[in-house]
């Protein structure tokens, strides 16, 4: 299986949601644009951040994703 996309958004809300899902025991893709684009020398405007994990953990970390939706 590939990898899903399961939250885009500012770097501080992603690093805190990632921390809550590996807490739980599923791995996590980081993908940071903001620093990628910075590197690139240009600047990056928007949901620059964004959180992976395999689509087979889904259903093990979608209770812990929700919960964080409804507490940000």
């Amino acid at each position: 299986m590939g990898l899903m996309k399961v939250f885009s958004g500012s770097e501080i809300l992603a690093l805190a949601l990632q921390e809550r899902i590996e807490a739980i025991g599923v791995e996590t893709v980081l993908k940071n644009n903001i620093q990628s684009a910075r590197l690139g020398g240009f600047g990056e405007l928007g949901q620059a951040v964004e959180l992976f994990i395999q689509e087979t953990e889904f259903s093990k970390a979608n209770p812990v994703i929700e919960e964080f939706r409804m507490s940000i």
